[in-house]
Protein backbone atom coordinates (compact mmCIF):
# COMPACT_ATOMS: atom_id res chain seq x y z
CA UNK A 1 0.00 0.00 0.00
CA UNK A 2 2.82 2.33 0.64
CA UNK A 3 4.41 2.19 -2.38
CA UNK A 4 1.35 2.49 -4.76
CA UNK A 5 0.81 5.85 -1.93
CA UNK A 6 4.69 6.93 -2.42
CA UNK A 7 3.78 5.73 -6.77
CA UNK A 8 1.10 7.82 -6.60
CA UNK A 9 2.51 11.26 -5.30
CA UNK A 10 5.65 10.00 -7.79
CA UNK A 11 3.27 10.69 -10.68
CA UNK A 12 1.26 14.02 -9.35
CA UNK A 13 4.70 15.57 -8.54
CA UNK A 14 5.91 14.38 -12.38
CA UNK A 15 2.93 16.20 -13.16
CA UNK A 16 2.99 19.24 -11.96
CA UNK A 17 6.49 19.81 -12.72
CA UNK A 18 5.52 19.32 -16.50
CA UNK A 19 2.81 21.82 -16.16
CA UNK A 20 5.03 24.16 -13.87
CA UNK A 21 7.43 24.00 -17.26
CA UNK A 22 4.96 23.91 -20.14
CA UNK A 23 4.27 27.50 -18.65
CA UNK A 24 7.74 28.47 -17.69
CA UNK A 25 8.11 27.95 -21.60
CA UNK A 26 5.09 29.71 -22.53
CA UNK A 27 5.77 33.07 -20.39
CA UNK A 28 9.29 32.80 -21.88
CA UNK A 29 8.31 33.10 -25.54
CA UNK A 30 6.55 36.30 -24.61
CA UNK A 31 9.65 37.60 -24.42
CA UNK A 32 10.86 36.03 -27.68
CA UNK A 33 9.95 38.29 -30.10
CA UNK A 34 9.69 42.19 -30.40
CA UNK A 35 5.97 43.86 -30.16
CA UNK A 36 4.01 44.07 -33.31
CA UNK A 37 1.57 42.21 -35.33
CA UNK A 38 1.77 38.83 -36.64
CA UNK A 39 3.18 38.07 -40.29
CA UNK A 40 1.52 35.50 -42.82
CA UNK A 41 4.07 33.14 -41.54
CA UNK A 42 2.70 33.91 -38.02
CA UNK A 43 5.73 35.22 -36.05
CA UNK A 44 5.50 39.09 -35.03
CA UNK A 45 6.76 41.90 -37.50
CA UNK A 46 9.37 44.41 -35.60
CA UNK A 47 7.80 47.71 -35.13
CA UNK A 48 8.76 50.61 -36.67
CA UNK A 49 10.67 53.48 -34.63
CA UNK A 50 8.31 56.34 -34.75
CA UNK A 51 9.65 59.55 -36.71
CA UNK A 52 9.60 62.36 -34.06
CA UNK A 53 10.06 66.25 -34.19
CA UNK A 54 12.53 67.37 -31.59
CA UNK A 55 14.85 70.25 -30.84
CA UNK A 56 18.30 70.79 -32.67
CA UNK A 57 21.10 72.96 -31.75
CA UNK A 58 23.38 71.57 -33.88
CA UNK A 59 25.90 73.50 -37.11
CA UNK A 60 23.83 72.25 -40.03
CA UNK A 61 21.40 74.19 -41.75
CA UNK A 62 17.87 73.53 -42.34
CA UNK A 63 17.80 71.45 -45.36
CA UNK A 64 20.25 69.09 -44.44
CA UNK A 65 20.45 65.65 -43.41
CA UNK A 66 22.57 63.92 -40.49
CA UNK A 67 22.62 60.20 -40.26
CA UNK A 68 24.06 58.56 -37.20
CA UNK A 69 25.01 55.21 -38.05
CA UNK A 70 25.48 54.75 -34.17
CA UNK A 71 22.38 55.81 -33.20
CA UNK A 72 20.56 54.06 -36.23
CA UNK A 73 18.83 57.75 -37.01
CA UNK A 74 18.38 60.19 -39.77
CA UNK A 75 18.13 63.85 -38.76
CA UNK A 76 16.41 66.17 -41.15
CA UNK A 77 17.08 69.70 -39.88
CA UNK A 78 14.19 72.19 -40.15
CA UNK A 79 14.04 76.12 -39.33
CA UNK A 80 13.86 77.55 -36.05
CA UNK A 81 16.62 74.93 -33.81
CA UNK A 82 14.32 72.01 -34.72
CA UNK A 83 14.83 68.47 -36.92
CA UNK A 84 12.85 65.69 -37.68
CA UNK A 85 13.92 62.32 -36.42
CA UNK A 86 13.77 59.16 -38.61
CA UNK A 87 15.19 55.40 -37.35
CA UNK A 88 17.09 54.07 -40.04
CA UNK A 89 18.60 50.84 -41.15
CA UNK A 90 22.36 50.97 -41.63
CA UNK A 91 25.69 49.15 -43.12
CA UNK A 92 26.61 45.85 -41.51
CA UNK A 93 29.69 45.38 -40.07
CA UNK A 94 32.41 45.68 -42.76
CA UNK A 95 30.03 47.94 -45.05
CA UNK A 96 29.82 50.79 -42.56
CA UNK A 97 30.90 54.22 -43.96
CA UNK A 98 30.71 58.04 -43.16
CA UNK A 99 31.40 61.00 -44.79
CA UNK A 100 29.52 63.89 -46.42
CA UNK A 101 27.86 63.39 -49.61
CA UNK A 102 24.55 65.66 -51.22
CA UNK A 103 21.74 63.92 -53.16
CA UNK A 104 22.49 63.55 -56.45
CA UNK A 105 19.03 62.69 -57.73
CA UNK A 106 15.85 61.32 -56.70
CA UNK A 107 13.93 58.72 -57.99
CA UNK A 108 9.65 57.84 -57.25
CA UNK A 109 9.62 53.59 -56.92
CA UNK A 110 12.76 53.36 -57.92
CA UNK A 111 14.13 50.59 -60.67
CA UNK A 112 17.29 48.37 -58.91
CA UNK A 113 20.15 47.12 -60.55
CA UNK A 114 22.38 45.65 -58.36
CA UNK A 115 26.12 46.52 -58.68
CA UNK A 116 28.46 44.14 -59.77
CA UNK A 117 30.63 44.38 -56.24
CA UNK A 118 27.09 43.11 -54.37
CA UNK A 119 26.12 40.40 -57.67
CA UNK A 120 29.83 39.15 -56.54
CA UNK A 121 28.81 38.17 -52.83
CA UNK A 122 25.39 37.45 -54.03
CA UNK A 123 25.10 36.05 -57.19
CA UNK A 124 21.26 35.02 -56.84
CA UNK A 125 20.09 38.43 -57.27
CA UNK A 126 18.41 39.50 -60.23
CA UNK A 127 20.04 41.39 -62.66
CA UNK A 128 17.36 43.82 -62.63
CA UNK A 129 13.90 44.51 -60.66
CA UNK A 130 11.32 47.06 -61.95
CA UNK A 131 10.11 49.72 -59.05
CA UNK A 132 7.32 48.42 -57.43
CA UNK A 133 6.44 47.40 -54.13
CA UNK A 134 8.70 43.86 -53.74
CA UNK A 135 11.44 45.66 -55.20
CA UNK A 136 13.97 46.50 -52.58
CA UNK A 137 14.75 50.34 -52.81
CA UNK A 138 11.07 50.66 -52.20
CA UNK A 139 8.68 53.57 -52.63
CA UNK A 140 11.35 56.21 -52.76
CA UNK A 141 14.86 56.76 -53.30
CA UNK A 142 17.55 59.47 -53.07
CA UNK A 143 20.94 58.24 -54.80
CA UNK A 144 24.10 60.17 -52.82
CA UNK A 145 26.50 61.87 -54.88
CA UNK A 146 29.77 59.75 -55.61
CA UNK A 147 29.08 56.77 -54.30
CA UNK A 148 26.97 53.43 -54.94
CA UNK A 149 25.13 54.44 -51.80
CA UNK A 150 21.00 55.56 -51.49
CA UNK A 151 18.77 57.01 -48.39
CA UNK A 152 15.39 54.05 -50.15
CA UNK A 153 12.52 52.86 -48.65
CA UNK A 154 11.98 48.83 -47.97
CA UNK A 155 9.47 46.61 -46.86
CA UNK A 156 11.36 44.95 -44.45
CA UNK A 157 10.17 46.95 -41.75
CA UNK A 158 12.10 44.64 -38.97
CA UNK A 159 15.55 45.82 -40.49
CA UNK A 160 14.90 49.22 -39.31
CA UNK A 161 16.85 50.39 -36.37
CA UNK A 162 19.47 47.68 -37.55
CA UNK A 163 22.82 47.30 -39.08
CA UNK A 164 22.06 44.93 -41.98
CA UNK A 165 23.10 46.46 -45.30
CA UNK A 166 25.80 46.62 -47.78
CA UNK A 167 25.89 50.43 -47.04
CA UNK A 168 22.64 51.87 -48.05
CA UNK A 169 20.19 53.60 -45.44
CA UNK A 170 17.03 52.09 -45.64
CA UNK A 171 13.56 53.64 -43.84
CA UNK A 172 10.35 52.53 -43.93
CA UNK A 173 8.25 53.32 -47.21
CA UNK A 174 6.04 55.78 -45.18
CA UNK A 175 9.14 57.69 -43.45
CA UNK A 176 10.84 57.75 -47.24
CA UNK A 177 8.23 59.14 -48.92
CA UNK A 178 7.35 62.47 -45.82
CA UNK A 179 11.47 62.70 -46.33
CA UNK A 180 11.79 62.68 -50.04
CA UNK A 181 8.83 65.65 -50.15
CA UNK A 182 11.22 67.32 -47.18
CA UNK A 183 14.99 66.87 -49.08
CA UNK A 184 15.90 68.42 -51.84
CA UNK A 185 18.56 67.72 -55.01
CA UNK A 186 21.80 69.53 -53.83
CA UNK A 187 20.84 68.75 -50.01
CA UNK A 188 24.17 68.13 -47.79
CA UNK A 189 24.19 64.68 -46.48
CA UNK A 190 26.61 64.14 -43.52
CA UNK A 191 27.11 60.42 -42.27
CA UNK A 192 28.84 59.91 -38.79
CA UNK A 193 29.75 56.96 -37.22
Amino acid sequence: MRGIVYLGAGILAGLLAVSTGAQAAADISVFSYPPGEPSSEGRPLASAIPRETIDYSGPYSPGSILINTKERRLYFVLPGHQAIKYGVGVGRPGFEWSGVKHIANKREWPDWTPPPQMLKRRPDLPRHMEGGIDNPLGARAMYLSGSLYRIHGSNERDTIGQAVSSGCIRMTNEDVIDLYGRAKVGASVVVVR
